[in-house]
């Protein structure tokens, strides 16, 4: 099937040669347009990418959500399906049982013309309104939240339904009206059809009310932010693992990973200029088994890269290594490492993708710096609004907290070859019966002593928590150095994050940005007694993480005339 359309796609090409008209701007882009989205199809289908066939229609559903026309679309389709399904039923439904019908329409063909020729110029205005608001929406809150974040709101479901209900209850109106002209003669009015009208006339007159309540809690900051960090943890739980794996720690311990920067290394460009969105890592794995060697991606999700880049290099394995010897007894593996050549590069672009804009995926860092992109703007001279830039400060804190209580995922991707079935159920069949009291401990040996056969494969880059709050916090510090509010907040972050911290690394890490903040208020604040009272919170802060047990105590920073309240109230209670 990959051959097939790739010889359609071909064809195309080759149709595009005969354009003689090449000013028409217009006829260019949709054909360039229709050209990518082929291209897409075709490597969805092709069958080096099979292996990550789930990841790919995930993106590619990803891509029909975040368009504005799916969902109407799906809508209209609908209806005008609906329409001549319902008449045809008309057709063959008793008409006295429609009459028993309480709700039902009875009326004859000039009532039913004028209540379909109400409901759909109803509808119709109601959905230019609903679409007007829409856009006055998305206007303020690129102004606001920017740009980045419109795409929150162009794949918001309510939104797209509700336009979708309006737009296709009109389309259903208009060929049930035209319907009605061939029953004056012998059947009668579709007294079902325009019931069924009705009653979505009613269902979109409700839709409108729930419409603009919904639009007046999602244009909240409040709302907005906890958006970002939904879609922020689920990239989190999408990367970070509950649990360590045994298995594969054990296998980054094999000796291919010091050793393979050493090989023959060849230079991997990009096939187009644009930001990374995906990494397929599945077709990755496949590409570098059947040309003997390791891929080493240096470039991480969300980068720019042009097509002159190199994001990272092909490394070929000797010929005299172990896994070659091993690759002999071993289906669908190359037996003799080669160098790149055209087939590699072509399956190579298939194995990532690249955008021309920056767009949602599972990248963690995207996430994090939508919330990021709403507090610098909310710390801007045009909108001055600190307790915005708070709440993110708290909803980052959320989600690096997570990140930091969670295994990190692996640089390290291994190839590991399906076990002779012959050898296994010899195997199998000489063992004896487990017993059911040590099944616990025979699991635990098979994990410490089975041997695996694990062939480093791809080597990716994995940004560090230090990376992620640098990023985050980091970039809101470097905006609040005048905001004594928001830079107390950063200081009871780090505090926070500190109860989820897991090694000397990440207290380090902590204890760092907290200087940082401290410096940035001594050369910004304005008034000495705010340098202060900031720089008392970040000493009581670096005192409460360096304690030993300061995960089971509670932190509440104490300013220093509070303090000397309270010794001034004690003596006098003495």
């Amino acid at each position: 099937m990959g051959l097939f359309l790739r010889l359609i796609f071909r064809s195309l090409v080759e149709l595009k040669t005969l354009d003689k008209h090449p000013k028409n701007g217009w006829f260019k882009s949709a054909w360039l347009a229709i050209m990518h989205r082929l291209k897409q199809f075709t490597q969805l289908w092709s069958l080096q990418t099979l292996t990550d066939l789930p990841d790919r229609l995930r993106n590619l559903w990803q891509q029909l959500i975040g368009s504005y026309w799916f969902i109407p679309t799906a809508c209209v389709v609908a209806g005008i399906l609906l329409a001549p399904l319902l008449v045809t039923i008309d057709e063959h439904f008793d008409r006295e049982t429609v009459r028993e019908i309480t709700f039902a329409f009875t009326g004859d063909d000039d009532a039913a013309r004028a209540i379909m020729t109400t409901i759909a110029g109803a509808v119709l205005g109601v959905a230019g309104t609903t679409f007007s608001i829409t856009i006055a929406v998305l206007s303020m809150a690129s102004s606001q939240f920017g740009p980045r974040l419109l795409r929150n709101f162009l794949t918001d479901t309510p939104n797209q339904f509700v336009l979708g209900a309006f737009i296709g209850t009109f389309s259903y109106s208009l060929l049930v009206l035209k319907a009605i002209h061939k029953y004056d003669v012998g059947f009668g009015v579709p007294q079902l059809a325009v019931t069924f009208a009705i009653i979505m006339a009613i269902i979109c007159a409700l839709l409108l009310v729930y419409f603009v309540q919904h639009m007046v809690h999602a244009i909240q900051a409040s709302h907005v932010i906890q958006g970002a960090s939904n879609e922020a943890i689920k990239n989190i739980h999408y990367w970070y693992k509950d649990r360590c794996d045994i298995e594969h720690q054990r296998d980054v311990e094999h000796h291919d990973v010091e050793q393979f920067n050493t090989w023959s290394a060849t230079p991997i460009y990009p096939p187009c200029s644009g930001y990374l969105q995906q990494i397929y890592l599945e077709s990755l794995v496949t590409l570098t088994q059947d040309y003997g060697g390791v891929v080493h991606i240096n470039a991480n999700l969300g980068d720019f890269v042009t097509d002159r880049n190199i994001i990272g290099y092909f490394y070929k394995r000797p010929a005299d290594h172990l896994d070659n010897r091993h690759q002999t007894n071993t289906l669908n593996l190359a037996i003799i490492p080669r160098k790149p050549d055209g087939l590699f590069w072509q399956r190579f672009a298939g194995c990532i993708r690249i955008e021309q804009r920056l767009s949602h995926s599972n990248d963690i860092a995207y996430s994090l710096g939508q919330m990021t992109e709403i507090a610098v703007r909310a710390l801007s001279p045009g909108i001055n609004d600190p307790k915005t830039a708070v709440n993110c400060v708290q909803s980052l804190t959320a989600c690096l907290s997570i990140m930091m209580r969670r295994q990190p995922p692996s640089p390290y991707h291994f190839y590991i070859p399906s076990p002779d079935k012959q050898t296994s159920n010899q195997s199998t069949s000489n063992k004896p019966a487990p017993d059911k009291a040590n099944t616990d401990n025979s699991n635990i040996e098979s994990v410490n002593n089975k041997p695996r056969v694990a062939i480093l494969a791809v080597v990716t880059h994995t940004p560090k928590i230090s990376d992620f709050i640098d990023a985050s916090l980091g970039e809101i510090r470097r905006y609040a150095t005048a905001d004594l509010m928001v830079l107390k907040a950063l200081c009871q972050a780090l505090v926070d994050l500190n109860y989820a911290q897991v090694n000397n690394a990440q207290q380090q890490t902590l204890l760092h940005e907290l200087t940082l903040i401290e410096r940035a208020g001594q050369d910004n604040l304005s008034y000495q007694e705010l340098i202060d009272d900031l720089i008392s919170m970040c000493q009581q802060a670096k005192h409460f993480i360096l304690e030993k047990d300061a995960q089971h105590q509670y932190f509440a920073y104490v300013p220093k005339f509070d303090a000397h309240i309270r010794k001034v109230l004690q003596a006098q209670s003495r």
